[in-house]
């Protein structure tokens, strides 16, 4: 008995010392799939942590400089011997302002490479986002066999770091690619596997990557081109199937092949290598947890698809790698498969009984999605919830526009939203800016800050699901407006710094991209701080509270009431017989 009890008190330990595992929704859209020629990249870091988005600006370096390697949190949970803090993925003077805050122990390197002359400026969060030529990365995390441990000069890199340096030092996608693959090779690989959108103006490929040994080095990776009339979208597993050499869509590891033999994984004779099969272990958590979200992204992008909810298992076909969409896609149309919780299929999040009377979509996970692929249960209960596209969880999503018609500086478009997407707002930061509003770079889940945008938004949201059918109408009156007046002036933002842009004047460009961005990042979050104490006074203790009447009374719904057992409330002096 005693051993029992210890060993359920550190499983407990572990549920409540582990952060939630980052588990995105990631797509691309091809430059003729797209309502405008841009190619489209889209993200959703889904789970809860630091929630910047840092500006790292261009940065010139002497000869023999070496770049630091740092540990990244999202690979395999906080370790704070790597330094930082559960807050702040980092914490130093290496990589400009916005991570100098010395708010936390500064951060250990893992290693170190060569650096190169020069590195360019990019938006940076729990992984690198845009740089200055347009080069644009969305990521999602997979379930790989084999998931190792960082070690100092064996095994270095993690997705995170690989996205940085490739937005460092590369200007086109193709060129980003190889770069991480040959970093994967020479450094060494740990953590999960992991799914790296990585596309410029021109075009966009997808990035998968994974160990294969807990005590070995180097990594396995492949890469496929998404063709450019198609939508692709993945969710915490691999996307990439057979792996066919000499294909001029498709790169790869040295050792992919090799590795998959060694290992036992796949045997030739049974036909091509299967990537999604040979290198991943299925879905986390449950079946469903990845297959439902790449299910409802195709069908939201291409209904006449008709494609099929349920499937044979993990490793099906039904779902194709990249789609033809029924009609040309826009960063508005990206953002609402974010935003989606199967809203008006048999899995809406918005009805029955766990939405509660008011239509709360969030399901609010237990001990097994806390701990990722370390699990362990506390309930006796044998079930799951539905996972959705927009995740409570949610630490930010954005949709990167890359454009070729136009100057990087212009072309460049991060549509930023911070916390969960369906409360969230876009706004607009653009590649040439010369810093970020600073408001999206303070963020700390330890502390309540009225300057962090991140909190506004995060306050506001989950203040919502007390009424949440009430008050989500409120917050998207305010969201739509914002979003619209933003849409609506970028034509016109972008034609008067186009013009500076011709005549010369290149720094008076990227000022007024700045300003413009900055100005409305503080209207949104002055509005927002606004709105939050906006609904708390119209619906205080549960009534709904205006000029036309204070403590309206807003019932639950009858058949809510009926489920919860309101009728065998105390409605005579009689006590009431459980029925037979």
């Amino acid at each position: 008995m005693k051993k029992l009890l210890l060993l359920l008190l550190i499983v407990f330990c572990m549920t409540i010392t582990v952060s939630p595992a980052t588990a995105c929704t990631t797509t691309i859209v091809g430059k003729d799939a797209s309502a405008d020629g841009s190619v489209l990249v889209s993200h959703s870091d889904d789970g809860l942590g630091d929630g910047r988005l840092i500006y790292i600006p261009a940065k010139d370096h002497k000869p023999g400089s070496l770049r630091p390697v740092f540990y990244s949190h999202c690979a395999l949970d906080f370790k704070p011997q790597w330094g930082g803090s559960e807050a702040h993925r980092i914490v130093t003077k290496d990589r400009g302002p916005g991570y100098d805050t010395g708010d936390a122990p500064p951060n250990v390197p893992l290693g170190y490479i060569p650096q190169v002359a020069h590195t360019y400026a990019y938006f940076d969060a729990n992984y690198g986002i845009m740089n200055e030529h347009q080069v644009s990365i969305g990521e999602c995390t997979d379930k790989a066999k084999v998931h190792p441990e960082p070690a100092p000069g064996k095994r270095i890199f993690y997705s995170s770091e690989l996205s940085r340096v490739a937005l460092e030092r590369t200007k086109t996608a193709r060129e980003a690619v190889k770069l991480m693959g040959e970093l994967i090779e020479k450094y060494g690989y740990y953590g999960t596997g992991e799914t790296l959108l990585v596309a410029d103006p021109n075009e966009g490929w997808v990035m998968e990557m994974c160990g294969y040994d807990m005590n070995g080095t180097g990594g396995i990776w492949v890469a496929q081109r998404v063709p450019d009339d198609k939508f692709f979208v993945a969710a915490n597993q691999f996307r990439i199937r057979e792996v066919r050499e000499g294909d001029p869509d498709m790169m790869h590891s040295t050792n992919i092949f090799t590795v998959a033999r060694q290992k036992g994984w796949w045997d030739p004779a049974n036909g091509p290598l299967d990537f999604t099969s040979v290198y991943g272990d299925g879905e986390f958590h449950h079946p469903y947890y990845s297959l439902r979200r790449v299910w409802r992204a195709q069908s939201l992008a291409a209904p006449s698809l008709d494609l099929p909810a349920w499937v044979e298992g993990p490793f099906t076909r039904t779902y194709p790698f990249a789609i033809k969409p029924d009609r040309k896609l826009t960063v508005e149309d990206l953002f609402s498969i974010h935003r989606d919780n199967y809203e008006g299929t048999e899995f809406d999040l918005t009805k029955g009984l766990a939405a509660g009377p008011f239509g709360n979509p969030n399901r609010f996970e237990g001990q097994a999605e806390s701990v990722a692929d370390k699990e362990g249960r506390l309930t006796p209960l044998n079930g799951e919830f539905e996972r959705p596209l927009n995740i409570y969880r949610c630490v930010y999503a954005y949709v990167n526009q890359s454009r070729s018609w136009l100057p990087d500086a212009i072309g460049g478009l991060t549509w930023f939203g911070p916390d969960r997407p369906a409360t969230a707002v876009l706004m607009p930061f653009y590649a040439g800016a010369l810093d970020l509003p600073a408001p999206i770079q303070r963020a700390d889940l330890l502390k309540f800050d009225r300057g962090s945008m991140w909190m506004a938004f995060n306050y506001v949201a989950n203040y919502a699901m007390l009424k949440y059918s009430y008050m989500i109408k409120d917050i998207h009156a305010v969201r739509d407006r914002f979003e619209k007046t933003a849409f609506a002036k970028q034509q016109e933002v972008e034609s008067n710094a186009l013009a500076l842009w011709k005549n010369g004047d290149e720094k008076a460009a990227r000022r007024l991209l700045t300003r413009y961005s900055d100005n409305l990042a503080g209207d949104v979050l002055r509005e927002w701080w606004t709105l939050s104490e906006n609904l708390y006074l119209k619906y205080n203790d549960g009534y709904l509270n205006t000029r036309e009447g204070i403590a309206q009374a807003v019932f639950y719904p009858a058949w809510w009431l009926k489920q919860v057992g309101f009728e065998e409330g105390p409605t005579s002096y009689q006590k009431k017989q459980p029925a037979r």
